[in-house]
Protein backbone atom coordinates (compact mmCIF):
# COMPACT_ATOMS: atom_id res chain seq x y z
CA UNK A 1 0.00 0.00 0.00
CA UNK A 2 1.41 3.42 -0.88
CA UNK A 3 1.35 6.60 0.46
CA UNK A 4 -1.14 8.21 -1.11
CA UNK A 5 -3.53 4.96 0.19
CA UNK A 6 -2.25 5.06 3.66
CA UNK A 7 -3.31 9.36 4.00
CA UNK A 8 -6.68 8.26 2.55
CA UNK A 9 -7.16 5.37 4.98
CA UNK A 10 -5.50 7.22 8.11
CA UNK A 11 -7.67 10.56 7.48
CA UNK A 12 -10.82 7.27 7.64
CA UNK A 13 -9.78 6.56 11.19
CA UNK A 14 -8.47 3.26 10.03
CA UNK A 15 -4.77 2.23 11.18
CA UNK A 16 -1.68 1.41 9.22
CA UNK A 17 1.61 0.51 10.27
CA UNK A 18 4.71 1.75 8.29
CA UNK A 19 8.20 0.94 9.48
CA UNK A 20 10.63 3.75 7.99
CA UNK A 21 13.91 4.07 7.54
CA UNK A 22 14.78 8.06 7.15
CA UNK A 23 17.18 8.93 4.42
CA UNK A 24 20.05 11.33 4.35
CA UNK A 25 21.55 13.51 1.40
CA UNK A 26 19.88 16.31 -0.19
CA UNK A 27 19.92 17.04 -3.85
CA UNK A 28 22.28 15.40 -5.98
CA UNK A 29 24.66 17.41 -7.88
CA UNK A 30 27.38 16.49 -10.84
CA UNK A 31 30.76 18.74 -11.87
CA UNK A 32 29.30 19.48 -14.98
CA UNK A 33 28.67 23.40 -13.91
CA UNK A 34 25.24 23.64 -15.20
CA UNK A 35 23.01 26.45 -14.14
CA UNK A 36 19.44 26.40 -12.92
CA UNK A 37 16.56 26.89 -15.53
CA UNK A 38 19.54 25.45 -18.22
CA UNK A 39 17.58 23.63 -21.23
CA UNK A 40 19.24 20.34 -22.62
CA UNK A 41 17.58 19.01 -24.78
CA UNK A 42 19.21 15.81 -24.31
CA UNK A 43 19.54 16.00 -20.71
CA UNK A 44 23.46 15.74 -21.01
CA UNK A 45 25.63 18.97 -19.13
CA UNK A 46 27.39 21.06 -21.54
CA UNK A 47 30.69 19.39 -21.02
CA UNK A 48 28.96 15.66 -22.33
CA UNK A 49 28.33 14.28 -18.30
CA UNK A 50 25.58 12.36 -17.44
CA UNK A 51 23.11 14.00 -15.50
CA UNK A 52 22.56 12.91 -11.65
CA UNK A 53 19.17 14.15 -10.43
CA UNK A 54 17.65 12.50 -6.89
CA UNK A 55 14.02 11.54 -6.56
CA UNK A 56 12.68 10.86 -2.85
CA UNK A 57 10.01 8.29 -2.25
CA UNK A 58 7.99 6.26 0.22
CA UNK A 59 9.52 3.06 1.51
CA UNK A 60 6.56 1.11 1.20
CA UNK A 61 7.46 -1.86 -0.71
CA UNK A 62 4.83 -0.88 -3.66
CA UNK A 63 6.17 2.30 -4.36
CA UNK A 64 9.73 0.79 -4.19
CA UNK A 65 9.37 -1.71 -6.86
CA UNK A 66 6.84 1.37 -8.96
CA UNK A 67 10.05 3.73 -9.00
CA UNK A 68 12.34 1.09 -9.71
CA UNK A 69 10.42 0.37 -12.78
CA UNK A 70 9.91 4.12 -14.02
CA UNK A 71 13.45 4.96 -13.60
CA UNK A 72 14.75 2.02 -15.47
CA UNK A 73 12.49 3.05 -18.30
CA UNK A 74 13.32 6.41 -18.06
CA UNK A 75 17.01 6.08 -17.77
CA UNK A 76 16.78 3.64 -21.35
CA UNK A 77 15.13 6.62 -23.20
CA UNK A 78 17.41 9.07 -21.70
CA UNK A 79 21.03 7.89 -21.14
CA UNK A 80 22.49 11.12 -20.61
CA UNK A 81 20.05 11.33 -17.11
CA UNK A 82 20.82 9.21 -14.25
CA UNK A 83 18.13 8.94 -11.11
CA UNK A 84 19.23 8.42 -7.68
CA UNK A 85 16.04 6.85 -5.74
CA UNK A 86 15.79 8.14 -1.35
CA UNK A 87 13.02 6.12 0.25
CA UNK A 88 11.69 8.05 3.47
CA UNK A 89 8.97 6.77 6.26
CA UNK A 90 5.30 6.66 5.66
CA UNK A 91 2.85 8.11 7.90
CA UNK A 92 3.19 11.72 10.25
CA UNK A 93 7.16 10.67 10.42
CA UNK A 94 7.36 11.01 6.32
CA UNK A 95 5.57 14.45 6.28
CA UNK A 96 7.63 15.73 8.54
CA UNK A 97 10.77 14.94 6.65
CA UNK A 98 9.41 16.04 3.61
CA UNK A 99 8.46 19.64 5.73
CA UNK A 100 11.44 19.62 7.70
CA UNK A 101 13.66 18.72 4.21
CA UNK A 102 11.97 21.91 2.00
CA UNK A 103 12.91 24.15 4.75
CA UNK A 104 16.14 23.57 5.48
CA UNK A 105 16.91 23.94 1.48
CA UNK A 106 17.46 19.90 1.92
CA UNK A 107 15.05 18.18 -0.50
CA UNK A 108 15.46 16.12 -4.07
CA UNK A 109 15.14 17.34 -7.01
CA UNK A 110 11.72 15.27 -7.65
CA UNK A 111 9.39 14.02 -5.19
CA UNK A 112 6.54 12.12 -4.55
CA UNK A 113 3.74 13.17 -2.32
CA UNK A 114 0.10 13.28 -1.73
CA UNK A 115 -2.21 15.45 -3.82
CA UNK A 116 -4.93 17.77 -2.20
CA UNK A 117 -5.29 18.97 0.87
CA UNK A 118 -1.92 17.64 2.36
CA UNK A 119 0.03 19.38 -0.76
CA UNK A 120 -1.24 22.67 0.12
CA UNK A 121 0.78 22.55 3.61
CA UNK A 122 3.88 22.38 1.73
CA UNK A 123 3.70 26.17 0.58
CA UNK A 124 3.74 25.25 -2.87
CA UNK A 125 4.07 28.81 -4.11
CA UNK A 126 7.81 29.17 -2.15
CA UNK A 127 9.03 25.21 -2.63
CA UNK A 128 7.81 24.03 -5.79
CA UNK A 129 8.06 24.01 -9.56
CA UNK A 130 5.22 25.89 -11.10
CA UNK A 131 4.54 23.26 -13.95
CA UNK A 132 1.28 24.78 -15.23
CA UNK A 133 2.83 25.21 -18.68
CA UNK A 134 4.28 22.12 -19.00
CA UNK A 135 3.29 20.52 -22.24
CA UNK A 136 2.63 16.90 -20.74
CA UNK A 137 -0.45 19.10 -18.56
CA UNK A 138 -2.17 18.06 -21.73
CA UNK A 139 -2.12 14.52 -21.11
CA UNK A 140 -3.62 14.74 -16.99
CA UNK A 141 -7.42 14.35 -16.70
CA UNK A 142 -9.21 17.33 -15.65
CA UNK A 143 -10.35 16.14 -12.50
CA UNK A 144 -7.03 15.42 -10.77
CA UNK A 145 -5.39 19.11 -12.02
CA UNK A 146 -7.27 20.55 -8.98
CA UNK A 147 -5.52 18.45 -6.93
CA UNK A 148 -2.34 19.72 -7.18
CA UNK A 149 -3.02 23.52 -7.99
CA UNK A 150 -2.52 26.29 -5.48
CA UNK A 151 -3.95 30.11 -6.74
CA UNK A 152 -4.62 28.69 -10.39
CA UNK A 153 -1.06 27.30 -10.94
CA UNK A 154 -0.16 23.27 -11.13
CA UNK A 155 2.85 21.70 -9.58
CA UNK A 156 2.64 18.30 -10.17
CA UNK A 157 2.01 15.21 -12.42
CA UNK A 158 0.15 12.10 -11.39
CA UNK A 159 2.20 8.92 -10.35
CA UNK A 160 0.17 5.81 -9.48
CA UNK A 161 -3.49 4.89 -9.82
CA UNK A 162 -6.76 6.21 -9.13
CA UNK A 163 -9.01 4.78 -6.48
CA UNK A 164 -12.99 5.21 -6.33
CA UNK A 165 -15.38 5.60 -3.68
CA UNK A 166 -18.46 4.16 -5.02
CA UNK A 167 -20.48 0.29 -4.68
CA UNK A 168 -19.05 -3.17 -5.18
CA UNK A 169 -21.49 -5.70 -5.85
CA UNK A 170 -21.75 -9.65 -6.58
CA UNK A 171 -22.75 -9.71 -10.06
CA UNK A 172 -23.76 -13.42 -10.05
CA UNK A 173 -26.81 -12.38 -7.07
CA UNK A 174 -27.39 -9.56 -9.80
CA UNK A 175 -27.95 -11.78 -12.76
CA UNK A 176 -29.42 -14.89 -10.71
CA UNK A 177 -32.11 -11.89 -9.80
CA UNK A 178 -32.09 -10.19 -13.08
CA UNK A 179 -31.00 -6.64 -12.15
CA UNK A 180 -28.97 -3.63 -13.96
CA UNK A 181 -26.45 -1.97 -12.40
CA UNK A 182 -28.39 1.44 -11.08
CA UNK A 183 -27.91 4.70 -12.73
CA UNK A 184 -30.24 6.29 -9.50
CA UNK A 185 -30.49 6.29 -6.14
CA UNK A 186 -33.95 4.89 -6.55
CA UNK A 187 -33.05 2.15 -8.72
CA UNK A 188 -30.53 1.27 -6.16
CA UNK A 189 -33.28 0.94 -3.53
CA UNK A 190 -35.58 -0.74 -6.00
CA UNK A 191 -32.33 -3.51 -6.13
CA UNK A 192 -32.13 -3.48 -2.32
CA UNK A 193 -35.75 -4.33 -2.05
CA UNK A 194 -35.35 -7.67 -4.58
CA UNK A 195 -32.37 -8.60 -2.91
CA UNK A 196 -33.70 -8.50 0.86
CA UNK A 197 -36.69 -10.51 -0.92
CA UNK A 198 -34.62 -13.13 -2.43
CA UNK A 199 -33.10 -13.37 1.46
CA UNK A 200 -29.85 -12.41 0.70
CA UNK A 201 -28.32 -8.64 2.51
CA UNK A 202 -28.84 -6.54 0.64
CA UNK A 203 -25.87 -3.77 1.82
CA UNK A 204 -22.98 -5.51 3.65
CA UNK A 205 -22.22 -2.81 6.96
CA UNK A 206 -18.72 -3.34 8.74
CA UNK A 207 -19.57 -0.95 11.37
CA UNK A 208 -16.91 -2.81 13.77
CA UNK A 209 -13.89 -0.82 11.52
CA UNK A 210 -16.17 2.62 11.64
CA UNK A 211 -13.79 3.99 8.82
CA UNK A 212 -16.09 1.96 6.66
CA UNK A 213 -19.57 4.05 7.77
CA UNK A 214 -18.17 7.26 5.73
CA UNK A 215 -18.44 5.80 2.36
CA UNK A 216 -21.96 6.77 1.40
CA UNK A 217 -21.26 10.09 2.31
CA UNK A 218 -18.00 10.67 1.16
CA UNK A 219 -18.27 8.04 -2.59
CA UNK A 220 -21.76 10.90 -2.53
CA UNK A 221 -19.37 13.89 -3.34
CA UNK A 222 -20.17 13.61 -7.34
CA UNK A 223 -23.23 14.16 -7.44
CA UNK A 224 -22.49 17.34 -4.65
CA UNK A 225 -20.26 18.33 -7.54
CA UNK A 226 -22.73 18.00 -9.90
CA UNK A 227 -25.41 20.14 -8.56
CA UNK A 228 -23.34 22.59 -6.97
CA UNK A 229 -19.72 23.39 -9.01
CA UNK A 230 -18.98 25.74 -6.25
CA UNK A 231 -19.02 23.45 -3.51
CA UNK A 232 -15.96 22.88 -2.48
CA UNK A 233 -15.22 26.55 -2.77
CA UNK A 234 -17.94 27.39 -0.84
CA UNK A 235 -17.82 24.77 2.09
CA UNK A 236 -13.91 25.58 2.74
CA UNK A 237 -15.20 29.77 2.39
CA UNK A 238 -17.90 28.80 4.76
CA UNK A 239 -20.31 29.64 2.46
CA UNK A 240 -21.66 26.08 2.64
CA UNK A 241 -23.04 23.56 5.10
CA UNK A 242 -24.10 19.84 4.81
CA UNK A 243 -26.99 20.47 6.73
CA UNK A 244 -28.29 23.41 4.62
CA UNK A 245 -27.14 22.39 1.33
CA UNK A 246 -29.54 20.19 -0.52
CA UNK A 247 -26.80 17.90 -2.43
CA UNK A 248 -24.37 17.81 0.65
CA UNK A 249 -27.05 17.06 2.74
CA UNK A 250 -28.21 13.59 0.49
CA UNK A 251 -25.52 11.89 1.65
CA UNK A 252 -26.43 11.76 4.73
CA UNK A 253 -30.22 10.89 4.46
CA UNK A 254 -29.08 7.96 1.75
CA UNK A 255 -26.77 6.46 5.07
CA UNK A 256 -30.43 7.15 7.01
CA UNK A 257 -32.63 5.55 4.56
CA UNK A 258 -30.32 2.48 4.05
CA UNK A 259 -30.61 2.05 7.81
CA UNK A 260 -34.88 2.68 8.01
CA UNK A 261 -35.11 0.11 5.36
CA UNK A 262 -33.13 -2.53 7.41
CA UNK A 263 -31.17 -3.51 4.12
CA UNK A 264 -27.98 -4.04 6.86
CA UNK A 265 -26.77 -7.54 7.72
CA UNK A 266 -28.40 -7.59 11.60
CA UNK A 267 -24.92 -7.72 12.78
CA UNK A 268 -23.46 -4.78 11.12
CA UNK A 269 -22.13 -3.09 14.04
CA UNK A 270 -19.69 -6.05 14.97
CA UNK A 271 -18.87 -7.16 11.77
CA UNK A 272 -15.75 -6.20 10.60
CA UNK A 273 -14.15 -4.94 7.20
CA UNK A 274 -12.59 -8.17 6.62
CA UNK A 275 -15.55 -10.23 6.99
CA UNK A 276 -17.68 -7.96 4.70
CA UNK A 277 -15.45 -8.83 2.06
CA UNK A 278 -15.81 -12.54 2.68
CA UNK A 279 -19.37 -11.94 2.76
CA UNK A 280 -19.16 -10.08 -0.47
CA UNK A 281 -17.19 -12.88 -2.25
CA UNK A 282 -19.30 -15.47 -0.87
CA UNK A 283 -22.53 -14.17 -2.06
CA UNK A 284 -23.95 -13.52 1.44
CA UNK A 285 -23.95 -10.18 0.83
CA UNK A 286 -25.11 -8.02 -2.70
CA UNK A 287 -23.73 -5.02 -2.42
CA UNK A 288 -20.76 -2.91 -0.24
CA UNK A 289 -20.08 0.73 -0.23
CA UNK A 290 -16.20 0.77 -0.04
CA UNK A 291 -13.22 2.09 -1.95
CA UNK A 292 -11.82 0.26 -4.60
CA UNK A 293 -8.44 -0.23 -2.76
CA UNK A 294 -10.13 -3.73 -1.48
CA UNK A 295 -8.92 -5.09 -4.90
CA UNK A 296 -6.06 -6.18 -3.68
CA UNK A 297 -7.67 -7.65 -0.93
CA UNK A 298 -10.09 -9.09 -2.36
CA UNK A 299 -7.77 -10.83 -5.18
CA UNK A 300 -5.88 -12.39 -2.70
CA UNK A 301 -8.24 -14.09 -0.66
CA UNK A 302 -10.86 -14.96 -3.11
CA UNK A 303 -9.21 -15.67 -6.51
CA UNK A 304 -11.76 -17.75 -7.58
CA UNK A 305 -14.43 -15.18 -6.76
CA UNK A 306 -12.79 -11.98 -8.85
CA UNK A 307 -15.52 -12.70 -12.03
CA UNK A 308 -18.67 -12.46 -9.71
CA UNK A 309 -17.91 -8.68 -8.13
CA UNK A 310 -18.08 -5.86 -10.27
CA UNK A 311 -18.19 -2.20 -9.11
CA UNK A 312 -20.51 0.90 -9.72
CA UNK A 313 -20.35 4.54 -8.50
CA UNK A 314 -22.91 6.10 -6.21
CA UNK A 315 -25.53 6.77 -7.90
CA UNK A 316 -27.32 10.19 -7.70
CA UNK A 317 -31.13 11.14 -8.38
CA UNK A 318 -30.85 11.65 -12.00
CA UNK A 319 -29.11 9.33 -14.24
CA UNK A 320 -28.47 12.00 -16.61
CA UNK A 321 -25.79 13.47 -13.62
CA UNK A 322 -24.12 9.66 -12.89
CA UNK A 323 -20.52 9.59 -12.20
CA UNK A 324 -17.76 8.47 -10.32
CA UNK A 325 -16.21 9.77 -6.95
CA UNK A 326 -12.51 9.49 -7.31
CA UNK A 327 -9.57 9.16 -4.88
CA UNK A 328 -6.53 10.81 -6.97
CA UNK A 329 -2.84 9.28 -6.61
CA UNK A 330 0.04 10.99 -5.19
CA UNK A 331 1.80 13.75 -7.36
CA UNK A 332 5.22 14.10 -8.80
CA UNK A 333 6.97 17.29 -7.56
CA UNK A 334 9.64 19.42 -8.41
CA UNK A 335 11.74 20.91 -5.82
CA UNK A 336 11.59 24.43 -6.62
CA UNK A 337 15.58 25.41 -5.95
CA UNK A 338 16.81 22.47 -7.93
CA UNK A 339 19.98 22.76 -10.04
CA UNK A 340 18.42 20.65 -12.76
CA UNK A 341 15.29 21.88 -13.52
CA UNK A 342 15.04 20.27 -17.18
CA UNK A 343 16.01 16.95 -16.48
CA UNK A 344 13.73 16.81 -13.61
CA UNK A 345 10.86 17.97 -15.94
CA UNK A 346 11.78 15.26 -17.79
CA UNK A 347 11.62 12.67 -15.28
CA UNK A 348 7.80 14.38 -14.08
CA UNK A 349 6.89 14.18 -18.11
CA UNK A 350 7.80 10.23 -18.89
CA UNK A 351 6.05 9.62 -15.53
CA UNK A 352 3.07 11.70 -17.04
CA UNK A 353 2.79 9.56 -20.26
CA UNK A 354 1.90 6.15 -21.83
CA UNK A 355 5.05 5.17 -21.28
CA UNK A 356 5.29 5.90 -17.56
CA UNK A 357 1.94 4.18 -17.39
CA UNK A 358 3.37 1.18 -18.82
CA UNK A 359 6.43 1.04 -16.59
CA UNK A 360 3.83 1.60 -13.91
CA UNK A 361 1.39 -1.11 -14.74
CA UNK A 362 4.74 -3.62 -14.85
CA UNK A 363 5.74 -3.11 -11.48
CA UNK A 364 2.39 -3.34 -10.02
CA UNK A 365 -1.12 -4.27 -10.72
CA UNK A 366 -2.97 -0.82 -10.48
CA UNK A 367 -6.71 -0.46 -8.20
CA UNK A 368 -8.11 1.78 -10.56
CA UNK A 369 -7.41 3.77 -13.61
CA UNK A 370 -4.68 5.87 -14.15
CA UNK A 371 -4.89 9.83 -14.19
CA UNK A 372 -3.90 9.92 -17.93
CA UNK A 373 -5.81 10.75 -21.01
CA UNK A 374 -5.66 7.69 -22.98
CA UNK A 375 -4.07 5.32 -20.76
CA UNK A 376 -5.13 1.24 -20.80
CA UNK A 377 -5.42 -1.23 -18.14
CA UNK A 378 -3.48 -3.92 -18.14
CA UNK A 379 -5.69 -7.19 -18.69
CA UNK A 380 -4.74 -8.64 -15.50
CA UNK A 381 -6.36 -6.11 -13.55
CA UNK A 382 -10.02 -7.50 -11.70
CA UNK A 383 -13.16 -6.70 -13.45
CA UNK A 384 -14.08 -4.17 -10.77
CA UNK A 385 -11.44 -2.09 -11.52
CA UNK A 386 -12.29 -2.85 -15.69
CA UNK A 387 -15.81 -1.20 -14.65
CA UNK A 388 -14.42 2.19 -13.29
CA UNK A 389 -12.96 3.00 -17.45
CA UNK A 390 -16.04 3.94 -18.59
CA UNK A 391 -16.61 6.99 -15.62
CA UNK A 392 -12.95 8.08 -16.84
CA UNK A 393 -13.36 7.48 -20.20
CA UNK A 394 -16.58 9.95 -20.31
CA UNK A 395 -14.70 12.36 -17.85
CA UNK A 396 -17.91 11.44 -15.86
CA UNK A 397 -15.01 11.79 -12.61
CA UNK A 398 -14.97 14.68 -10.04
CA UNK A 399 -11.72 14.19 -6.72
CA UNK A 400 -13.12 13.69 -3.69
CA UNK A 401 -13.87 16.44 -1.56
CA UNK A 402 -10.65 15.87 0.25
CA UNK A 403 -8.96 16.70 -2.44
CA UNK A 404 -10.41 20.37 -3.30
CA UNK A 405 -10.44 20.93 0.37
CA UNK A 406 -8.55 21.11 3.92
CA UNK A 407 -11.49 20.46 5.47
CA UNK A 408 -12.33 16.75 7.15
CA UNK A 409 -13.79 16.60 10.59
CA UNK A 410 -12.45 14.00 12.77
CA UNK A 411 -15.47 12.62 13.89
CA UNK A 412 -16.82 11.75 10.55
CA UNK A 413 -16.75 7.88 11.37
CA UNK A 414 -18.43 8.20 14.17
CA UNK A 415 -21.19 10.37 13.13
CA UNK A 416 -22.08 8.16 10.00
CA UNK A 417 -21.75 5.25 12.44
CA UNK A 418 -25.06 7.05 14.79
CA UNK A 419 -26.76 7.89 11.14
CA UNK A 420 -26.06 4.07 9.92
CA UNK A 421 -27.58 2.77 12.86
CA UNK A 422 -30.44 4.91 12.88
CA UNK A 423 -28.94 6.76 16.11
CA UNK A 424 -29.40 9.72 14.37
CA UNK A 425 -31.64 11.08 11.10
CA UNK A 426 -29.63 11.98 8.65
CA UNK A 427 -30.03 15.48 9.09
CA UNK A 428 -28.86 15.65 12.40
CA UNK A 429 -25.84 14.19 11.44
CA UNK A 430 -25.27 16.82 8.83
CA UNK A 431 -25.42 19.21 11.56
CA UNK A 432 -23.19 17.94 13.76
CA UNK A 433 -20.79 17.27 11.31
CA UNK A 434 -21.03 20.70 10.35
CA UNK A 435 -19.68 21.21 14.05
CA UNK A 436 -17.23 19.31 13.73
CA UNK A 437 -15.93 20.88 10.72
CA UNK A 438 -16.20 24.52 12.13
CA UNK A 439 -13.57 23.17 14.52
CA UNK A 440 -10.82 22.05 12.30
CA UNK A 441 -11.56 25.12 10.32
CA UNK A 442 -10.50 27.20 12.93
CA UNK A 443 -8.03 25.66 14.12
CA UNK A 444 -6.41 26.25 10.35
CA UNK A 445 -7.21 29.53 10.42
CA UNK A 446 -9.46 29.74 6.88
CA UNK A 447 -10.79 32.83 6.52
CA UNK A 448 -14.40 33.19 7.13
CA UNK A 449 -14.64 31.24 10.05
Amino acid sequence: MNTQRTKWLAAMSTTVVLAGVVTGCGTASTSSGESPGQAADSGASKSGEKVTISLLIDNTQDSVNVAKGIVEAFEKKNPSIHVETETRPGGSEGDNLVKTRLATGDMTDVFFYNSGSLMQALNPETNLLDLTNEPFQANVIDSFKPTVTVNGKIYAGPIGSTMAGGWFYNKKIYADLGLAVPQTWAELMANSEKIKAAGITPVIGSYKDDWTTQLVVLADYYNVQAANPKFADDYTANKAKYATDAAALRGFEKLEEIAKKGYMNKDFLATTYDAGLKMLAEGKGAQYPMLSFATPALQQNFPDKMKDIGFFAQPGDSAATNGLTVWMPSGAYIYKSTKHPEQAKKLVEFIASLDGVAAQSAASVPSGPYAIKGSRLPETVAQAVKEMTPYFDSNKTAPALEFVSPIKGSSLPQITTEVGAAIKTGKQGAEVYDKDVEKQAKQLGLKGW
